[in-house]
């Protein structure tokens, strides 16, 4: 009792602050439940999911720079400590797709993701009751299947599939991520606030620790023994990207996202047209393009901000595919470039009239149908190649 009051806990340089964000972490972790909970969106779950399981891999490390492995020699702790990185990899990937795919549904077939990680959860139980149950175990830190079968064989085994893992998902999930990108451009005028770019950071994130953990390991492994102040880092830096992940991962809408009535694998096959009917879509093609221009000109609804495909297509009585295939093989541009060419043509009119004079340049980008400056400067540029402020000037 007095070696405990004494040597344990030691907070110090390396401990405090794996404690500190390891409680930030699991305190977002249940905010994340409880947001489950009210809004019954399997995203929230799935997150929260992932930063319960990341804080608790911080374990290890926080209590060992707490000095618990000295104060308490024969310590069975490390027995459930267990590796859940086989668990958290999919769900990383499941994540994502639940935000990116609207009608997203966690199936049964989905668990076959995570046989690897249960199996290996299997394991670590197996070898905690049979060294349980040999004479001696008390006495010592780690028994006799930890020593000769766990070292020797699992944990190499479990690290290099680790590994592997970790390349296909998020080879799996970036190709996702950069999938919804690619087809929001075919669906919406606005994308700013549809583009997720808190996510791509999470997944840089995310990727650039998974390098530097196969690294870390590489050098360890064949140039020099990394002492555990070393490898300190790694866990200081998963530290940080819980509070990143768990703060935007809590303000973020997914609600308003799946409300969009979005779905990926409609708009890849848009552009989908048979050979053999080619002339007579031509034909209609032609036909709907007039129609298309005429609506645009006429009863401008370019200068909603919320216009999207679904909507335009109501109004225009068409097909989204028909619609899809106008404004793509019609007009040579997708849907997102070919609103906002309008909205930057009505600009451009609006500042050769002189509007600036009553209004600032960001309202006269709402004015045309853009809902935010960023989205209306990096629109402008793309399509005059020139900043507004520029153009202006030009003028």
């Amino acid at each position: 009792m007095t070696n405990f009051l004494i040597e344990f806990p030691n907070f110090n340089l390396y401990s405090t602050p794996l404690l500190i964000l390891v409680i930030q972490g699991l305190v977002f972790s249940f905010l994340l439940f409880g947001k489950y909970k009210k809004e019954k969106s399997i995203s929230y779950l799935i997150l929260a999911f992932i930063l319960l399981i990341t804080c608790y891999h911080r374990t290890t490390y926080t209590i060992g720079f707490m000095d618990w492995y000295d104060t308490f020699r024969n310590t069975k702790i490390n027995y459930y400590l267990i590796n859940f990185g086989l668990i958290v990899v999919p769900l990383i990937y499941f994540y994502v797709k639940s935000i990116t795919v609207s009608d997203f549904t966690f199936k049964k077939q989905h668990l076959w993701h995570f046989v690897p990680g249960i199996l290996y959860f299997l394991i670590k139980v197996v070898i905690l009751i049979y060294d349980a149950n040999q004479p001696g175990f008390s006495e010592t830190q780690n028994g006799y299947l930890v020593q000769n079968f766990q070292w020797k064989y699992v944990d190499p085994f479990q690290s290099a599939f680790s590994y592997i893992q970790m390349i296909v998902y998020i080879v799996l999930t970036l190709q996702l991520y950069a999938t919804y990108r690619k087809n929001i451009q075919q669906y919406f005028s606005n994308t700013y606030t549809l583009e997720l770019n808190w996510m791509r950071n999470f997944l840089l994130i995310y990727t650039l620790l998974f390098i530097y953990d196969i690294g870390q390991t590489l050098v360890d492994m064949t140039i020099t023994e990394l002492s555990w102040i070393q490898k300190w880092w790694l866990q200081f830096l998963n530290a940080l990207a819980i509070i990143y992940i768990g703060i935007k991962g809590y303000i973020t809408d997914t609600d308003k996202l799946k409300g969009l009535d979005f779905n990926a694998s409609t708009a890849a096959t848009f552009n989908s047209v048979s050979v053999t009917s080619e002339p007579l879509l031509s034909e209609e093609v032609k036909k709907n393009k007039q129609v298309v221009r005429a609506y645009f000109e006429q009863e401008k609804p370019y200068l909603d901000p919320d216009l999207n495909l679904i909507t335009l297509s109501r109004k225009l009585k068409m097909s989204r595919s028909q619609l899809s295939e106008v404004i793509n093989d019609g007009f040579g541009k997708n849907f997102n470039d070919f609103v906002n060419t309008y909205r930057v043509e009505a600009v451009k009119q609006m500042l050769k009239d002189g509007k600036q004079e009553q209004l600032s340049l960001l309202g006269i980008a709402l004015e045309c149908g853009f809902n935010s400056k960023a989205t209306f400067n990096r629109v402008f540029k793309k399509l005059i190649q020139t900043s507004p402020t520029e153009y202006i000037k030009s003028l």
